[in-house]
């Protein structure tokens, strides 16, 4: 497996393969010198940690080398072993980098699974269809999708969004949407003494939080208390008095989604451009000018279009005066003189109408007056939009804060006409001015860690039951803020999230070429959902649904019941190109536990990360260095000169 980037996000994918998956990994990333010292002090951080966890094993069967070159050419991808590579992974920050270098792995190796990372969706869709036709043209007879060598396109916003979403409305309940399919789980606390606990569909987890310590170990997976239990028995959850539980409530659709609804700010009302008042002035002067019309017509012998004509000159002050006409005429004249000068106010209140109106949706909103058990959404950048449209889409009343007001989700929330404060977050009375004080929840998500825990800390001190979730960027730092928020504040819900540690266990499972549907984090867990077809698999085949399962490392939720050429051909969907009705797909939920799964069978499952390994046949051979464990001969960095 060859991973290529500088971040977070590299260095976990690099230590999921390489400790999960027991795969060999080669990191390519650029030298250090080409940047300056903070990204230079962070690539060099990011590349000893990796050398730090993942280093060679006994067998020296899996290793992870590293490459440092400054640009990825087809030179530097060949000398990765991108000919004889399974996997290439391509996750820098620049998406026209990533591009660059799939075009050339892909001349390189037609047979090499792609995984991309790429921000515009639009655009990876285009970009999986071409070299997906690349790689069928270059080897004839080659199908990608049958032999699992395509190409997939990925964003780490949109595999943390669903879950960064959630954190918003967790607490008894949690809402992940993996791209098209919808799951709903509930995070319940632990019942009474005599009280009996709904199971709900199943229960994918018990929480580490018990009676006695409501915090738990949430804050990491190595703290020395108990951490959660994920995909537990029936036995298990029966025993487990006083802990949490994290229920699959719904797994439908139509369920958490609201119905379609005309965007706001694309096209106008009536009722937008004239007001009712405005609409009763008109609509009497329009019944004068056909009384005048009509009077007209009938004191004169004209034809009735001659007459209105007439009217409509009088009514515009462009007539000649009735001088020597018929008295009739003449009142008639002085009648439709009135009317036009009662028409000017009229029209001119119209313009300055349709002209507050379209200036109105071309500035952001401000928060409206009472408004209350909001979303405070601090940050509006490419984490933040995302989570700002999965919000919406759940119809969540959200209240931006951005002080920049060119970022990228600017545009986004005056499209949607979402409440929008411009401001520093850290600075006095603009988190007043979002509400914070009557708001449900606080997501921090900008960039910066220190922005994000001085919100935090202030939103606390203005409310110190509120919901606070923090996005972090280093885990030490997270854990540390997280059990001191929970102890300062054991009421309150307090969440750190990685948005590197949400999105890495998708980008690995793509590279093993299996199709992950979404993540669900369970404290600093993660549990996957993932479609597999049975063949092959000897843990499932002939099995039922019963015996199929294994607690704490996989179970089968759902069963693709349509023929194998009715199937859809990727579960996870965007919405975009998904069908309206999840039952279209075939998918029963909770299949009967007698059922024997067949080879053509597709099911969807939940999986811990060791669990969908097993699955894939990629269990450490014996020998091998348990994960975690120091390599004294872990190798060093190549380095690879800059092209003259």
């Amino acid at each position: 497996m060859i991973v290529c980037g500088d971040d977070a996000l590299a260095e976990r994918l690099a230590r999921e393969l390489a400790t999960v998956y027991r795969e060999r990994v080669t990191l390519v990333v650029p030298p250090a010198p080409r940047t300056g010292a903070v990204a230079r002090a962070r690539a060099s951080a990011v590349l000893g940690r990796v050398q730090s966890v993942i280093g060679r094993t006994d067998a020296g069967r899996h290793a992870t080398d590293v490459l440092e070159a400054p640009d990825l050419d087809e030179g530097v991808l060949a000398e990765a072993g991108a000919r004889g590579a399974a996997a290439l992974a391509l996750v820098h920050e620049d998406d026209e980098t990533n591009i660059r270098a799939a075009l050339a792995a892909r001349r390189l190796n037609p047979r090499l699974r792609l995984v991309i990372r790429l921000y515009n969706r639009k655009l990876g869709q285009h970009l999986e269809e071409l070299l997906d036709q690349a790689a069928a043209l270059a080897v004839p007879g080659l199908d990608p999708a049958a032999l699992d060598t395509s190409t997939t396109v990925l964003s780490d916003a949109d595999t943390a969004a669903p879950a960064l979403a959630a954190t918003a409305v967790a607490g008894t309940s949690k809402v992940v949407q993996a791209d098209g399919l919808l799951l709903r789980a509930v995070e319940r606390t632990p019942p009474a003494a005599g009280e009996v606990a709904d199971p709900g569909l199943c229960t994918l987890a018990l929480l580490s939080s018990t009676t006695d310590d409501p915090a738990g170990a949430e804050g990491s997976d190595a703290s020395g208390r108990e951490g959660p239990a994920l995909l537990p028995d029936d036995e298990t959850v029966a025993a487990a008095t006083g802990r949490g539980t994290v229920v699959l409530e719904t797994v439908t659709h139509a369920a958490a989604t609201p119905s379609p609804r005309r965007p706001a700010g694309r096209g106008f009302p009536l009722g937008s451009l004239f007001p009712a008042r405005l609409r009763r002035s008109l609509a009497g002067l329009a019944a004068s000018v056909l009384a005048l019309a009509v009077a007209a017509w009938l004191t004169t012998e004209n034809h009735p279009l001659h007459a209105a004509y007439v009217t409509l000159l009088d009514l515009f002050a462009i007539n000649d005066p009735a001088i020597g006409a018929s008295t009739s005429r003449q009142v008639l004249q002085l009648l439709a003189g009135l009317a036009g000068l009662l028409l000017l106010p009229v029209l001119l209140a119209a313009a300055l109408e349709a002209f507050g109106t379209f200036r109105t949706a071309a500035a952001l909103r401000r928060p409206p007056r009472g408004l209350s058990r909001h979303v405070v959404l601090l940050g509006l950048g490419k984490i933040g939009t995302r989570v700002l449209s999965r919000l919406h889409e759940l119809g969540i009343p959200v209240v931006c804060v951005e002080e920049d007001p060119d970022a990228r989700g600017i545009p986004l929330a005056r499209r949607l006409r979402v409440p929008t404060v411009l401001g520093d977050a850290t600075q006095e009375g603009v988190l007043e001015a979002a509400g914070i004080d009557r708001a449900h929840a606080l997501l921090a998500l900008t960039s910066s860690d220190t922005t994000n825990l001085e919100a935090a800390l202030y939103a606390r001190s203005v409310e110190p039951g509120l919901r606070v979730a923090l996005r972090l960027y280093d885990d030490d730092f997270a854990t540390a803020v997280h059990r001191t928020l929970r102890a300062a504040h054991p009421q309150a819900l307090t969440r750190s999230r990685s948005v590197s540690t949400l999105a890495a266990p998708a980008f690995a499972g793509a590279m093993m070429g299996r199709q992950i549907l979404g993540a669900i984090p369970v404290e600093r867990r993660v549990l996957l959902f993932a479609a597999l077809t049975v063949a092959r698999h000897h843990q499932l085949e002939g099995r039922t649904i019963a015996e199929s399962f294994r607690p704490g490392a996989w179970r089968i939720l759902a069963l693709d019941t349509a023929a194998p050429g009715d199937r859809l051909p990727d579960l996870a969907a965007t919405p975009a190109h998904d069908t309206p009705d999840r039952a279209a797909a075939g998918l029963v939920w909770a299949p009967h536990p007698g059922y024997v799964l067949r080879p053509q069978d597709r099911v969807v499952l939940a999986a811990t990360r060791q669990g969908l390994a097993e699955l894939l046949g990629r269990q450490p051979r014996s020998g091998a260095r348990p994960p975690g464990l120091r390599s004294e001969n872990r190798p060093a960095p190549r380095q690879r000169p800059a092209p003259e």
